[in-house]
């Protein structure tokens, strides 16, 4: 049976959590693996939590349910730790990429975790000088390519830059700005 790599986003509405899974899935997809990439969220309005999921794998994934034990968890929006249990179903080697100016140490204390690793940056800060706002997306998908070694990054790069482009063709700052905070990311991304 081939191993499946499940990943489990938190943020609110607005940050981009939904987007971010499904452009790292399509990402996977163009390096050959096949995925899934699908939102859950109650009210859908503007700073509601949200929780996204990515299933990657070599082979055809064929389970269709929510995420119960990801390896990975993506916390875009740290005042969502202690409100929400961001390590339920976690593994003690779980891998946790949290957006915020906190050490991985402290981190670490805050989710109350002992084993795995934890992963800070500062992705809100990357994306308002990259992209001018606080929509701190793209820029843990940088992290995460680091922390995980998923893919190379330039292939990440490369197939985002390609997305990024169908939608935002008439933008390209907007374009750029998101490169810009992916490749920020992944070299300021910390580790204990």
């Amino acid at each position: 049976m081939a191993q499946v790599l499940e990943i489990r986003w938190h943020g609110r509405g607005g940050q981009g959590a939904k987007t971010a899974a499904i452009l790292l899935g399509e990402a996977a997809a163009s390096a050959g693996k096949h995925f899934q990439a699908f939102p859950e969220y109650g009210p859908e309005r503007m700073g509601a939590p949200v929780l996204a999921f990515n299933r990657i794998s070599d082979e055809p994934v064929r389970v269709h349910c929510h995420v119960a034990s990801p390896g990975i968890v993506v916390v875009l929006d740290p005042t969502l730790i202690g409100k929400n249990d961001v390590t339920a179903g976690v593994p003690e080697d779980g891998v946790y990429i949290v957006n915020t100016n906190l050490s991985p140490a402290e981190m670490r204390a805050r989710l109350k975790v002992k084993g795995g690793k934890v992963f800070t940056v500062d992705a809100t800060q990357i994306s308002m000088d990259t992209i001018g706002r606080a929509i701190p997306n793209t820029p843990m998908m940088g992290a995460l390519i680091k922390a995980t070694g998923l893919m190379a990054l330039g292939e990440f790069i490369a197939d985002t830059r390609h997305k990024l482009e169908m939608k935002f063709r008439s933008k390209p700052e907007v374009i750029e700005g998101n490169i810009k905070a992916i490749e920020r990311a992944y070299q300021e991304v910390q580790s204990e």
